[in-house]
């Protein structure tokens, strides 16, 4: 079967704006408490499967380089930030010594210039950088700019996983948010989801992933605390009410191939059961597609044609136990897609 896969991180709305850029200084996040417990000589832990549709508001720590190109001046075309050295996937954090809180902060921030060279501190591969650039002005509204194309925030649809019921910590996706052009795992500054209203479903096929359409409510109802590659993770503000029985969760080493099931949300407003086959298991312990699934309930099939944009996060339930995460599809095969152990959403935890 052919290895081609789109990730499910929902029905990415993304925002990018034509401007400079900035930096980005990892935070130190308090780990959620579920992580003291992801040891087997402590006891095999319990948690709350999800299967809630969930929305997400995500704003980057600094703003994320998605594209370089040229400045159309009164001397004709210029690139300040490609000729600097500056790259596309570079996360810009301060500009002139000024942190940026947003595209438009830095876009404030270079305009003002005056076309001095400016400072730039950035992360490229974890690695922190600087360069002095020069803006330009542009003909066109006699402002100046660097001639580079950044993002700021995203938001989108996707699915709990499972919830701490003791504390209201919770897990989701399966697989970090990473920006739909570069690839690049955004850095996270805040985040908070809230309730989403399904209000439509896009039918996957052939080389065509469908999704989930949904409206936003008004009120939060958590905050997100960390992005990682496995997941995202964070706590409601309000220990949910009516959450599923807690379950144990299974390992790595016990799963097997057959059947189980996923809990999801589509037209209904609550999570629903359908049922999947587990038919490979993958000995790359340390990727998010750990196991490939195929869906095999005839309801979901009809509904949503398999695995659809917005279902990642959804819990896999086998033999009483949380197993994993639903992560990515196949374009090939909407029936088909991959799944993360609930085992390495946990370590991962650990950073």
């Amino acid at each position: 079967m052919k290895n081609k896969v789109k990730s499910l991180i929902f029905a990415v709305i993304t925002l990018s704006v034509l401007i400079g850029a900035a930096i980005f200084n990892p935070g130190n996040h308090n780990l959620l408490s579920i992580t003291t417990m992801a040891n087997r000589n402590s006891g095999r832990i319990t948690l709350s499967p999800g299967g809630e549709a969930f929305g997400v508001k995500y704003f980057t720590k600094g703003v994320l380089v998605v594209g370089l190109t040229d400045v159309e001046t009164a001397e004709g075309l210029r690139a300040p930030a490609r000729d600097s050295g500056l790259q596309v996937k570079d996360i810009i954090t301060t500009v002139g010594g000024k942190d940026i809180k947003s595209a438009e902060d830095f876009q404030k921030t270079v305009a003002g210039s005056g076309g001095s060279g400016i400072e730039l501190k950035f992360l490229r591969d974890g690695a922190e950088n600087s360069l002095t650039i020069s803006p330009v002005v542009d003909k066109g509204d006699n402002t100046y700019k660097l001639g580079i194309w950044v993002r700021d925030s995203t938001a989108g649809i996707g699915t709990i996983t499972f919830i701490d019921p003791s504390t209201g910590e919770f897990g989701a996706l399966g697989h970090g948010i990473s920006d739909s052009d570069t690839g690049v795992l955004m850095p996270l500054d805040k985040g908070i989801i809230v309730d989403v209203v399904i209000n439509g479903i896009v039918a996957g096929k052939k080389n065509s992933p469908g999704e989930l359409k949904g409206k936003f409510a008004n009120y939060r109802k958590g905050e997100l605390s960390i992005n990682s590659e496995v997941g995202i993770f964070g706590k409601f503000d309000k220990i949910p009410e009516n959450m599923a029985k807690s379950i144990p969760i299974g390992y790595r080493d016990e799963l097997k191939i057959g059947k189980a099931y996923i809990l999801t949300t589509l037209d209904t407003g609550k999570p629903g059961r359908y049922e999947i086959e587990i038919e490979k298991i993958f000995s790359d312990s340390g990727s998010i597609k750990n196991f490939l699934i195929k869906v095999t309930d005839s309801n979901l099939l009809t509904k949503t044609g398999g695995i659809i944009q917005g279902m990642s996060g959804s819990p896999i339930i086998k033999n009483g136990r949380l197993i994993g995460a639903v992560t990515h599809v196949l374009v090939d095969d909407s029936t088909r897609g991959y799944g993360i152990c609930i085992e390495n959403m946990i370590e991962g935890l650990r950073g």
